[in-house]
């Protein structure tokens, strides 16, 4: 005869299958795609959050620099990939690629609120504006000035071509009564190469972008775009404090192919959320100059709302073509 524990040891031996199988498996590296060349602001959060993804979700995470059309490639590529690719692919994306290329370009190639899904928020930043050491300006009343009078000279870069800080440029052109010819470079990186050896004489990029080299010396940063005067530059006026009525606030967040199964989605935004209000994690992102930011789903789609209503009018205004 078969006793009670014989009985229950088999059927704990034919459970053990079944429940190891409603354990959901790694799909297999999760890909965090970053729209532009290394070396940015992007790439780096995508990389400080990659590093700490991996263990959370028992999978490896890669992330994969795909830039090109300013970011735009990367959200086609995603947009187009087979099913299996893009259900296991994240876009870090930023006001450029979510809210200012829908409203400049014809054929852009996506629609964001049809093709992507908002999953979670990393950083937050704002701008600098960056001048060459060969040129003379010392403030941003002076840089105006040197504009206006050397229109031969008044190149200004942007780390890609309509971007919000292709905007603040054709803002700082329009304050100086100035035509200035922006530049749109293929991500940060190129952009300071050519700003530190004076290919390009003014620039407008992320803080983090331009911070380090203006300490060392090798160009100068005449102002911020914030509110109020940046914690990681207090010397350094605001936009507004050096008569340049501007404020304005840039994003990283990660987005998911339509795609990807809502569940998963949220899976990943919980994950990475957790990464984010690690504070020795938030330690790294401040140690970058890269402020950290904890947003999910829903507050991103409220984010997104409000960016839109507020370059919306600008980006028209411009009457800015590709």
């Amino acid at each position: 005869m078969v006793d009670r524990r014989t009985l229950l040891a088999a059927s704990l031996a034919l459970a053990a299958p079944r429940a190891m199988a409603q354990t959901p498996a790694p799909d297999g590296p999760l890909r965090l795609v970053v729209p532009y060349a290394p070396g940015g602001a992007s790439d780096l959060a995508a990389r400080l959050v990659a590093e700490q993804l991996g263990p959370r979700l028992g999978q490896t995470v890669v992330v994969e620099n795909k830039p090109g059309a300013s970011g735009r490639l990367a959200a086609r590529h995603l947009k187009h990939a087979p099913a299996h690719v893009a259900q296991n692919a994240l876009l870090l994306a930023n006001p450029a690629i979510m809210v200012v290329a829908p409203l400049v370009f014809k054929d852009n190639g996506y629609e964001p609120e049809r093709d992507f899904q908002p999953v979670a928020q990393a950083s937050e930043y704002e701008f600098g504006l960056a001048v060459s050491n060969s040129v003379p300006a010392k403030d941003l009343a002076q840089l105006l000035e040197w504009l206006r009078t050397h229109p031969d000279q008044a190149n200004v870069g942007v780390p890609a071509a309509g971007s919000l800080p292709h905007f603040f440029a054709l803002m700082v052109g329009e304050k100086a009564q100035a035509k200035v010819q922006v530049v749109g470079y293929g991500g940060s990186a190129p952009l300071l190469n050519d700003l530190i050896g004076g290919q390009v004489p003014v620039a407008f990029d992320t803080l983090d972008t331009v911070l380090q080299q203006h300490q060392a010396g090798k160009l100068r940063l005449l102002a911020t775009s914030g509110a109020q005067r940046s914690v990681f530059v207090k010397d350094v006026p605001t936009c507004q404090e050096a008569g340049l009525d501007l404020v304005a606030a840039g994003w990283n967040a990660f987005f998911a192919p339509a795609a990807m199964p809502a569940d998963k989605a949220a899976r990943l935004g919980a994950a990475i959320a957790d990464v984010m209000k690690d504070a020795a994690m938030q330690r790294r992102f401040m140690d970058a100059r890269l402020v950290p930011s904890v947003g999910d789903a829903t507050a991103m789609a409220a984010m997104l709302q409000r960016y839109r209503a507020q370059w919306a009018p600008v980006v028209q205004a411009s009457g800015y073509r590709p």
